[in-house]
C-alpha cells in the first residue's frame, strides 16, 4: 500500500469537490439502465455512487424512494418512516427527492427540527422508540448518507421495522423494483412539489437530538464520566451529530470540548487519508491527525464518521487505538460491568474481526457468534437480546442497555465513544492501558489487510470456494484447524473463505465495488509469521481461482 505524500496533512484548494457542479450534476445528468455502473446496486450499506460518475443522480433517488413506497405496501407497514440525513452535499438534493416522493405516496414522514442533521444510530433508536410494544403501525427509516465516503459521495439506504440495515431480500426487491422503474423511465413514480411536501399533513417534525440524549444514560453510566470530572475531547468531523456532542455535555454535565464545530460539504478541515483523498474514517490514523496532535489535553477522546455508525478513540498511553483493540476491550469490559446483562448473551463478531476478541469471550466464558461481514447478521440478536455486543472490525458496534434490552439494531458511533470515557472514569486506566494488559494476559495479535486484482469472473469463483477443493494441511507452519465458507454463527456464506490454525487465520473475500479481493489475516506469533500466512494465503487463493478456471 503505497502512501501518498499529503497523507494526513489539510488538503489543498484544487483537492476539493465543486459543490455546485455537483449538486447540478444530481438533477441534470440522466442515469442510463442499461449500463450496470448506473443502475440502482445496494451494497452492504443501501445503495452509493456519485452524481458526476451518473451511479447517483435524481432519477436513482425517485426510483428508490418509490420501491419502498411500493415495499411498505406489500409488507403493509403503515406506521411512520423516519427520515435521517448526514452532512454530505449530496444528501441535501436527496433529501428534497425523497420527500416529494413520500409524501405524494401519503407516507408519514419524521423528519428533524432546526438540528437538520440525524445520525443513523438516532433513526434506529427512534424507529425502534415507536415500534417497542407494538404489533401494528410499525415505523421503518430511510437515511441519506454514505457514510465516510469522500465528499463526492451519496447514498440511501433502508431500515424496515427492526431498526437495523436491511437484509439481503429485502434490499434486492427494492433494488430489482427500482430498476425496473429506471426502464420504465419512472412512470410509477408518484411526485408532489418540495413546497407541497414540506407542508403536507404527512410532513412532522420529530424531536429527535433530545429524545435519544434522555435516553443515553440507560446504555451508559453517564453519572461516572460525570463525576469523575476527566476531561474529554471530541472532534466531530463535520459530521451529523455535530449538534449532538454540545447538548450531551450540558444534560449529563460532562467535561467536553469539541475540537470543531464546522460544518462544511467540502470537508476541507479534514487532513487527508492514506491515498489523498478525504474520507471521515475515524479509525484511519491520517484522517484523525489533528485530535491525535491533541491528546494529551485530554484523559480520553474520540471522534465519529459522518452519520455517526462508526467511531474511533484516541487514548493518552496509546494514541489511536485499532478498531479490533477497542472493540476487544468494550467487550471485557461490558460483560464484567453489565449485571442486568443475561448469562446466555452471546458476543457478536464478523469473522474478519481479531481473534483476540475469542480469546476475551473465553476468558469470560462468553460464546461468541460469527457472522460474515455486515452488520445486518447482528440485528436479530441485538433485538432479542441474545447478543449483548455486535462489532465489525471497521469500527462499528451497538450493545445492549444497561438493562439487557435493545439498543439499536443499527451501528452507533456515540456510545462506543461514551463507554471509551465510562471505561476511563470507572477503572482510572484508559482503554489503550486496559489493551495492554489484555495482550499481556492473552498474547499480542498482529493484523493487516490487502488487497489484490482479480477479474468480475474470478471474484465470483471466489465466492464459490468450497473447502473440498482446497489441499490445505498447514498454515505458515501450523496445523489448519478448519476451513470455512459460512460463518459459524450463523451458517451464512461468507462469500470467500476463511482458513484457521492455533495462531493465525486469514480470510479473503472479494470486494463488492472493485475488481479487487481482500485478504484480512492475523498471527499471535508476530510479523514474520504474519508475513508467511499472508504469503500463503495468496498462494492458496491463486492456486484455487487457476484450478477452477
Amino acid at each position: 500500500m503505497q502512501i501518498h505524500p499529503h497523507a494526513g496533512k489539510l488538503p489543498e484548494q484544487e483537492m476539493l469537490v465543486n459543490v455546485p457542479r455537483l449538486v447540478t450534476a444530481y438533477f441534470s445528468m440522466t442515469p442510463d439502465p442499461g449500463i450496470p455502473s448506473q443502475r440502482v446496486s445496494f451494497g452492504t450499506s443501501g445503495h452509493r455512487g456519485a452524481s458526476l460518475t451518473c451511479s447517483f443522480n435524481e432519477q436513482h433517488i425517485l426510483a428508490v424512494t418509490q420501491a419502498i413506497c411500493m415495499y411498505r405496501k406489500k409488507e403493509n407497514i403503515t406506521g411512520p418512516l423516519f427520515l435521517g440525513i448526514d452532512t454530505h452535499a449530496l444528501s441535501e438534493p436527496a433529501y428534497v427527492t425523497v420527500l416529494e416522493v413520500l409524501a405524494a405516496n401519503g407516507v408519514e414522514v419524521m423528519v428533524a427540527g432546526e438540528e437538520r442533521y440525524t445520525p443513523t444510530p438516532v433513526v434506529s433508536h427512534a424507529i425502534l422508540t415507536w415500534n417497542r410494544k407494538k404489533k401494528r403501525g410499525l415505523a421503518d427509516g430511510i437515511l441519506l448518507t454514505p457514510s465516510h465516503n469522500p465528499p463526492g459521495d451519496g447514498g440511501i439506504k433502508y431500515n424496515p421495522p427492526h431498526g437495523g440495515p436491511a437484509g439481503g431480500e429485502v434490499t434486492s426487491w427494492i433494488e430489482d423494483k427500482a430498476n425496473d422503474l429506471l426502464e420504465q423511465k419512472l412512470r410509477e413514480v408518484h411526485r408532489v412539489s418540495f413546497e407541497k411536501a414540506l407542508s403536507a399533513p404527512t410532513t412532522h417534525r420529530h424531536e429527535y437530538l433530545e429524545t435519544y440524549i434522555e435516553d443515553l444514560g440507560n446504555v451508559i453510566d453517564m453519572e461516572v464520566i460525570s463525576t469523575s470530572g476527566i476531561t474529554l475531547g471530541v472532534d466531530p468531523l463535520g459530521g451529523a451529530g455535530v449538534a449532538y456532542w454540545e447538548r450531551i455535555a450540558e444534560y449529563y454535565g460532562l467535561h467536553l470540548t469539541i475540537l470543531n464545530k464546522t460544518i462544511d460539504p467540502t470537508f476541507r478541515f479534514m487532513s487527508l487519508d492514506w491515498d489523498g483523498k478525504i474520507r471521515m474514517d475515524p479509525s484511519s490514523p491520517y484522517t484523525m491527525q489533528p485530535l491525535i496532535k491533541e491528546k494529551d489535553r485530554f484523559d480520553i477522546a474520540f471522534a465519529c464518521d459522518t452519520d455517526y455508525d462508526r467511531h474511533g478513540i484516541v487514548t493518552g498511553s496509546s494514541g489511536l487505538l485499532q478498531p479490533n483493540h477497542f472493540l476487544s476491550v468494550c467487550i471485557d469490559y461490558l460483560f464484567q460491568h453489565r449485571q442486568e446483562w443475561p448469562d446466555s448473551a452471546m458476543i457478536g463478531k464478523t469473522l474478519v474481526s481479531s481473534s483476540m476478541i475469542d480469546r476475551v469471550a473465553a476468558r469470560l466464558g462468553r460464546k461468541v457468534y460469527e457472522v460474515p461481514v455486515g452488520f445486518k447478521w447482528f440485528v436479530d440478536g441485538l433485538l432479542d437480546g441474545s447478543l449483548g455486543f455486535g462489532g465489525e472490525e471497521s469500527a462499528g458496534a451497538s450493545f445492549l442497555r444497561k438493562n439487557g434490552e435493545v439498543w439499536t439494531t443499527d451501528k452507533d458511533g456515540f456510545i462506543p465513544a461514551l463507554l471509551s470515557a465510562e471505561i476511563t472514569a470507572k477503572t482510572g486506566t484508559d482503554p489503550g492501558e486496559t489493551y495492554k494488559n489484555l495482550i499481556c494476559e492473552l498474547g499480542e495479535p498482529v493484523y493487516r489487510r490487502i488487497d489484490a486484482p482479480a477479474s468480475p469472473e474470478e471474484k465470483a469463483k471466489l465466492k464459490q470456494l468450497s473447502p473440498e477443493k482446497l489441499r490445505l494441511d498447514t498454515l505458515a507452519g501450523e496445523k489448519v484447524c478448519t476451513i470455512l465458507t459460512k460463518a459459524s454463527g450463523n451458517n451464512a456464506a461468507i462469500g470467500g473463505l476463511k482458513v484457521v490454525a492455533e495462531n493465525g487465520w486469514f480470510a479473503a473475500r472479494p470486494s463488492g465495488t472493485e475488481n479487487i479481493y481482500k485478504i484480512y489475516a492475523e498471527s499471535f506469533l508476530g510479523n514474520d509469521h504474519l508475513d508467511r500466512i499472508l504469503e500463503e494465503a495468496q498462494g492458496v487463493v491463486s492456486d484455487a481461482l487457476a484450478e477452477r478456471c
